[in-house]
């Protein structure tokens, strides 16, 4: 019978562990200004710990200058009966910069209101309502109108008649079957009665999507001019003529840093919005230190509060420390850009700034996420900086922003009637002391959304 040996061994290992203040200093540091002032004032309402207090008093000579901004001082102007502080938190949510965005008005509600404006005869409105109810996104009408009158028992040219209607609402080419259907409505709105137009949809938009305006003009046996013409009129009509009423409100967009230029030199200021102060609440210290009457409970209850307090601190001084550093030394690599323009912006890649300022890669990723820099040239997004390069003469590298930025205007100013081909448009570019294929250009010319060559000419 076999006997079973069994060893105690004794090994060391090192294992990283993730603490609560770490996920949250690094949660934090990709917070926008917005979301991180929203995410204090839901701190300041579960932890006694914290609390918000002005970094000057209303009575002190401070400079007035200064980037920090008083919370009090804004609330004051708001609301004067009271001065609490879940007076002051709830304040600060009324007036969410939220509250005074309205929401957009959305496609089925412009044309509700519409057919009750036209409408009047209880059986038009059932059949009406029915018909944009079925209208898509796109502003076109999903289903057959046959099938309309059997649903709702009426006679088919009634359901046509309540269309019709429907056909002259706004936006112009709302309750189209088809593209050909949309774009002569559209037409009709404007009043304009051209045969060849009418011609051209009708039967030839694909070619025109292909822009085949010669074999369109053979076929017709017109001018090939009168069909760029009736080109450039149907490229000034909307194919979706819904999603002018289907898209979402605009975010609001807060610059997390400003870059000033001050005597020549460029400044670096985190705009954490400010508009409170944290700071540990000395009640709560004093009734931490002398816990001899406190239970188990409670004293385990304020040792997690405090420790969540002090780490939020630090999280956001981390924070505003980190965007500083990673913001300077950007500007410092960019100084160029911002003095002369896009055409001077510098290839930059995150490692890079990583190893300038001696922090991980990841955390300039996170730096960098979802956040905006207001310069004197515009507000930017912080990832804009960063691109790949091209070499170039004197052994110095283009920007790819800059390269599409050269593309762009040396397509702006070609000749219409006989447009640059990517091989031209490289060969400019070589002669300007730039490195690049001519794959590299069309590559560049397609993420810009400009067509070739051939799509390009006008006749």
């Amino acid at each position: 019978m076999s006997q079973i040996w069994q060893e105690i061994n004794l090994e060391q290992q090192q294992k990283i562990y993730m603490t609560t203040e770490l996920r949250q200093a690094i949660s934090i540091l990709q917070m926008t200004a917005l979301e991180l002032n929203e995410y204090i004032v839901r701190k300041i309402e579960e932890n006694p710990f914290l609390d918000e207090v002005p970094e000057y008093s209303k009575d002190d000579n401070a400079d007035k200058n200064t980037s920090r901004v008083n919370i009090d001082d804004i609330l004051d102007h708001l609301h004067t009966n009271s001065n609490t502080k879940q007076d002051g938190i709830e304040r600060l949510k009324a007036n969410s910069f939220e509250n005074y965005l309205s929401d957009k008005t959305t496609l089925y509600q412009h044309l509700q209101y519409q057919l009750h404006f036209e409408l009047r005869n209880p059986t038009e409105l059932i059949i009406g309502d029915y018909l944009i109810g079925n209208i898509d996104n796109n502003g076109y009408l999903c289903l057959d109108l046959t099938d309309v009158a059997q649903k709702l028992n009426v006679n088919i040219n009634k359901v046509e008649e309540v269309l019709k209607t429907i056909h002259s609402f706004n936006p112009p080419g709302i309750g189209a079957r088809n593209l050909q259907e949309c774009l002569q409505l559209q037409l009709q709105s404007k009043r304009i009665d051209d045969g060849l137009t009418k011609e051209i949809i009708k039967n030839y938009l694909n070619e025109i999507g292909e822009k085949k305006l010669n074999k369109i003009a053979n076929e017709l046996t017109v001018d090939v001019h009168a069909v760029q013409k009736a080109y450039d009129l149907i490229r000034t009509l909307d194919p979706k003529p819904g999603l002018q009423y289907g898209a979402e409100r605009n975010p609001f967009v807060w610059p997390d840093v400003t870059v000033m230029k001050n005597e020549g030199k460029y400044t670096v200021s985190v705009n954490d919005l400010d508009l409170s102060y944290l700071k540990i609440n000395r009640v709560y210290i004093d009734l931490f230190k002398n816990n001899a009457y406190l239970s188990e409970d409670a004293r385990k209850y304020l040792k997690e509060k405090l420790e969540s307090a002090l780490g939020l601190i630090r999280g956001i001084e981390q924070r505003r420390m980190n965007i500083y550093k990673v913001v300077q030394c950007i500007v410092n690599i960019q100084s160029d850009f911002l003095d002369r323009g896009i055409e001077y912006l510098k290839p930059l890649t995150m490692s890079k700034v990583a190893e300038l300022v001696n922090i991980h890669e990841s955390t300039v990723s996170r730096v960098t996420c979802n956040k905006y820099v207001q310069t004197p040239r515009g507000l930017f997004a912080l990832k804009y900086f960063f691109n790949s390069g091209l070499a170039s003469g004197c052994s110095k590298k283009v920007s790819s922003a800059s390269i599409k930025y050269l593309i762009r205007e040396i397509i702006s100013s070609e000749d219409s009637a006989d447009p640059l081909s990517d091989q031209k448009i490289m060969d400019i570019l070589v002669h300007k002391g730039i490195s690049i294929s001519r794959r590299t250009v069309n590559k560049y010319r397609q993420s810009m959304g400009i067509q070739s060559n051939l799509l390009r000419k006008r006749y």
